[in-house]
This record gives C-alpha cells, structure tokens and sequence, in this order.
C-alpha cells in the first residue's frame, strides 16, 4: 500500500521503528504517499447489519455508511480506531450490567468483522504494529471505547478489555457518568469524580491513551493535570469556530500541546446539530440499524436523505471545515493537530460526505503550504507518537 515516508516527531518511536522502508513513489499522488489514520469509526454499529458488508462498497445514495473497505481504499484511509460506543444508561448496578455485555459484544464484533477480512485489514496494539501493518500493504485496526460507562465501578474490568485490544478510552458520552461529567451533562462532580481519578491512574497504568472527547472542560483539566502521559482528543472541534461546550477552547488546545497530546479535528459541533423530531426519529432508528430487516435499512435511509433536502443536519461545510483545521494548527501546531472526523457517528458535511474526501484536505494544507512531512504528522504521526508515549514522561 503506501510506505511511512515522514519520520515521526521526536523518538517515541524509536524503540519500535520498523527496519527498512518501501521503494519510494514520488509520482503517486501525495496524499497516496502518506500513512493515514483516523481516531474515531463508529462503524461497528454496521458490522451487525443484516446482509450488509464491511467489504463491499456503498454509496451514500444508497447506504447509510460512511466507511468501508473499498473506501477506505479510496481516500487512502489507511486505518484508525474502531469505536466500542456504548449509550449512556442509568448509574445503576443492572445498567452497569446490561452496559457491561453489550460493551463485550460489540468488541467481539469489531474482532469478527476483521478477521473475516485477513488479507485486507488487521488489528494493531502498538504503533509499531500500525507502520509494520502498512509496509505489508494491510488496513489497521485499532479498536477505542467511546464512555467507559460500561465498566461500572469495577476498574479491574479495564485489564479485560486492554487484553482485548483496546488502546484508546474516554470516560464519558453526553451526559455526566460514575466518571466524570460530560461536556453536555449537569456538572455533577465539577470534573473528574473520585472514581474518574483512579479511572485516570488506571488507564496510565496499562498504557491505554486517554480520549478527553465528550468530557466537560473541567474533566479535561483535570485528566490532563493528573495523566502521567500525553492524552488525545478523538473526535473535537474548536470552540473558536463555534461556541459549544462539546468543542475545545483555544487555551485548552494550547495546554494540551504543552503537555504532549494532539486534538483530532472532528467534523460536528460546526453549528447547532438541527435535531428536529423528524431527524431524531432517524436518530433513534439509526442507532438500532443493527437490529432491523435489510428492507428496513433501505426505507431508513431513503427518509434520511429525503430529509437532508429540506433540513440539513450541520450549518456548515468543507471550506468552513478547513478554516477551523487551519486555524486548529495555528494554534496547536502541527505536532499536537490530528484527524477524527465521526464517521458514522454524525460527521461529514457537504463536501466531505464519506473518507473518500480526505485527499482534499491534505490538498487544502498543501496549498496552505504545510510541508509533506507537517501533512503526514497530523495524519498519523502525531497520533502514533502519542500512542507509543505511553509509559514515558509527558511534557512538563
């Protein structure tokens, strides 16, 4: 597929480079040329779609999804994190319960789905596994949780899923948990909860990057004040370009570059989410299309773009996208900027509707003249340098 042609930024990697490098294609499109990642795939809610495939290609017209093997392909997208997304429920022992099993089953699901598929995509651990992975012409799969909510109060339960792969969490959704309080929650602990430090302790001690995405600004402080090691923020948008608690202020954008980790540029939170009934109706549907016939996913899909014609979902589009990118580096730099779009999680505006659109945003930062080498960090470089940080000393 594409070689790791841009060394990553200091020696985090050092210690894992692989040995050699692939003939080089200076003729090949440069984006093609770069090892791409994405932070956060809602994707697995489709692996569970009856008479749907990963490894067939779907158009939007058609299809509710966003990513899939042949696009992937396309915008040389060459892999990222696969989202065990669980929904918030009541802070009770049986919803901890419930919460707990489906967690389990969606990574499971996740490791099906790629094993079905060896010749084309495989699971990482390591940053060392993402660049080896990529020499041999193979797909990445990381896998993420999105709220670990489904823990409960048992912290031990993080051991389990690290076994399983997991090499990025967040402790909190949309709405304030055992953990710590949510960007869009009540404030309840006015940060981390008692249970969300030890939460942090625990992460550090496995080596599983701290995903700060969803967390109120006082959490954020908070894991970024007590993390040992560098954090991401997997799928944010800057506040600056629009003012929502669910995006990072610019300040925070700063602190977080001090200390070693990188924001990765999401595309929701541009505008106001336009959640009419209708759209909320889909919604709820949406987030069940695991669950309903094939006939069913086609009419759900067919209303969901009917909608789009009189109601957009985001006030926005590509060129407001990159002018927050743009600004996003400005402030951050280019070591601590980084991709996380929300695919099939809500992202994608007009203009970069599905990953196959990617070439056009290392397009836009070239012509913004960032170097190959600047592009190539916020691709993966900056994420793989903080996945492979763990266990070393963040920045003071």
């Amino acid at each position: 597929m594409k070689r790791f042609a841009i060394l990553l930024t200091a020696t985090a990697l050092t210690a894992c480079s692989p040995g050699g490098d692939k003939p080089k294609a200076p003729e090949a499109p440069l984006h093609s040329r770069m090892l791409v990642l994405d932070t956060h795939l809602d994707t697995p809610l489709h692996f569970e779609r009856a008479g749907w495939s990963f490894a067939d290609r779907h158009a939007l017209a058609e299809d509710m999804a966003q990513l899939d093997i042949p696009r992937m392909k396309d915008g040389n997208l060459d892999g990222g994190f696969f989202a065990i997304y669980t929904d918030q429920g009541p802070l009770t022992a049986k919803g901890y319960a419930d919460a707990l099993a489906f967690a389990r089953k969606r990574s499971d699901l996740i490791d099906r789905t790629i094993a079905k598929y060896p010749d084309a995509i495989a699971p990482a651990l390591t940053a060392a596994d993402a660049l080896r992975l990529n020499k041999e012409g193979k797909l990445i799969a990381f896998k993420s949780m999105e709220n670990s909510y489904p823990l409960g109060e048992d912290l031990s339960l993080l051991e389990e899923f690290y076994n399983k792969g997991l090499r990025l969490a967040g402790p909190v959704h949309s709405k304030d948990n055992q953990f710590a309080d949510s960007a869009t929650g009540e404030g309840r602990w006015k940060g981390l909860s008692p249970l969300g430090k030890q939460w942090v302790a625990e992460m550090n001690r496995l080596g599983i990057v701290i995903d700060a995405s969803h967390s109120s600004d006082a959490a954020f402080d908070q894991i970024l004040a007590l993390s040992k090691y560098p954090i991401l923020l997997s799928h944010s948008s800057l506040r600056s370009a629009f003012d929502h608690p669910r995006n990072l202020d610019e300040g925070r954008l700063k602190a977080l570059a001090a200390k070693g980790g990188a924001m990765c540029i999401s595309t929701i939170f541009m505008s106001e989410m336009n959640m009419s009934p209708a759209r909320a109706e889909l919604f709820g549907k949406y987030e069940r299309i695991g669950q309903i016939t094939p006939a069913e996913q086609v009419d759900l899909n067919r209303q969901w773009r009917e909608l789009d014609k009189t109601e957009k979902l985001w006030a926005a589009d590509f060129d407001a996208y990159m002018k927050m990118v743009l600004r996003a580096i400005e402030v951050g730099g280019v070591d601590h900027i980084c991709f996380g779009a929300d695919w099939d999680g809500g992202g994608g505006l007009p203009g970069i509707e599905d990953i196959s659109a990617l070439p056009k945003v290392t397009e836009r930062l070239k012509a913004a003249g960032y170097s190959d080498a600047d592009i190539e960090k916020m691709w993966s470089g900056n994420i793989l340098r903080v996945l492979a940080a763990q266990g070393k000393p963040a920045a003071n």
